[in-house]
């Protein structure tokens, strides 16, 4: 369970508590909560920053390390070998540049197992300027293996509106689902950005589904047309040149 999660499901167990009468006074939990609020200083007006601060550099891949080398955590090619300014709090890790402009944010890793965050949108957006440095780039052997079997399959020409439509994806519904959509053009052996958009419609858009339509007794039923149209050829010969 998250840990906001949890503290949802505390304050809701905490409301359902607030009627039971107070263990050494007449009044409810709910009743000696009000008194002290009436007793309590108004909260500052300048918030209190909890968030740990620190920088690090960056490496080739335009990435960095926390928790002794056991978490990665991504940026951007942009953002190799620089230092980048990092804001930590409990639940995120806020990457700025020498600005403190963001650069990206990652939900933060907790444990002592090596772990990765990646945010593939700002690398897709990257290689989508330069498409013909994507195989020279380093980048290219993080991609999973369905990418980069989907890449072997384009032309030079092709790759950088791929790359387009895949930052698009990923900008629109997470990497995953781009991931998904290439995977999907695989099994039907696209290799074009056009083929990704339609399956990507097609898995996620939101298309409903048409009802059957139904036909008039008038007209009649027709069979399926069968698979071998050597028959229908032959009916087409017999017509001359009527039908030539």
């Amino acid at each position: 369970m998250k840990l906001s999660d949890f503290n949802r499901q505390l304050l809701k167990l905490c409301e359902e508590d607030a009627m039971r009468e107070h263990y050494r006074h007449n009044d409810t939990i709910e009743e000696r909560f009000a008194e002290d609020l009436k007793h309590c200083h108004a909260l500052p007006d300048i918030e209190f920053d909890l968030s740990g601060k620190g920088t690090v550099t960056t490496n080739n891949w335009g990435k960095f390390y926390l928790n002794k080398g056991m978490h990665e955590y991504s940026v951007s090619p942009k953002h190799a070998n620089v230092a980048v300014n990092l804001k930590l709090t409990s639940s995120h890790v806020i990457v700025m540049d020498e600005n403190l402009r963001e650069i990206v944010r990652h939900r933060r890793l907790y444990g002592d197992n090596k772990q990765q965050s990646m945010d593939w949108l700002p690398y897709l957006r990257q290689l989508s300027i330069r498409p013909r440095a994507l195989k020279y780039s380093g980048i290219y052997d993080l991609m999973p293996t369905a990418m980069k079997q989907f890449f072997e399959g384009c032309t030079n020409s092709e790759t950088g509106k791929v790359l387009k439509v895949l930052a698009e994806l990923t900008g629109r519904t997470g990497f995953d689902s781009a991931l998904n959509t290439v995977g999907q053009a695989l099994c039907y052996g696209a290799s074009d950005a056009d083929s990704l958009k339609n399956l990507y419609r097609r898995i996620y858009a939101d298309v409903p589904e048409l009802p059957p339509m139904p036909l008039s007794p008038e007209i009649p039923k027709v069979a399926q047309m069968p698979t071998n149209l050597v028959t229908y050829d032959v009916f087409l010969r017999k017509g001359g040149n009527v039908n030539a």
